[in-house]
C-alpha cells in the first residue's frame, strides 16, 4: 500500500502528465495551423514555451515517480515515449489510475 505522501507524488506526476498531454495538442492543432496557414508564429512561441516548462517539469517528475515507485527501465521508458506521442499521456494516466487508485 503506498503512503499518503507517496500518492501526492503520483498525483502531481499525472496531473503535470495530464497538462503536458494538452499543452501538446493545442500546440498541435491550434498552434501549428496558426503558424502555417495564417501566418502567426507568435502563438506557437508562446503555447510552445508553455509546452516546453511543463515537458521539462514532467521530466523531473518521472525521474522522482522513478526512484520513489522502483519503477522498472521499460515502465520508465514507456512513460517518456508516452509524453512525445499525442494522447500518449492520458493513455499513461488512465493505466497510473488503475494501478495507483487513492
Amino acid at each position: 500500500m503506498c503512503s499518503s505522501m507517496d500518492l501526492k507524488i503520483m498525483n502531481r506526476f499525472r496531473t503535470i502528465a495530464i497538462a503536458e498531454g494538452i499543452s501538446f495538442l493545442v500546440l498541435l492543432i491550434i498552434a501549428m495551423p496558426l503558424k502555417y496557414f495564417y501566418n502567426y508564429p507568435h502563438a506557437v512561441t508562446y503555447i510552445g514555451w508553455a509546452h516546453g516548462v511543463l515537458f521539462v517539469l514532467y521530466i523531473a517528475l518521472l525521474i522522482k515517480v522513478w526512484e520513489k515507485y522502483n519503477w522498472g527501465f521499460l515502465k520508465t521508458a514507456g512513460a517518456f515515449i508516452a509524453s512525445l506521442l499525442p494522447f500518449g499521456t492520458f493513455v499513461l494516466d488512465h493505466k497510473l489510475k488503475k494501478e495507483y487508485r487513492n
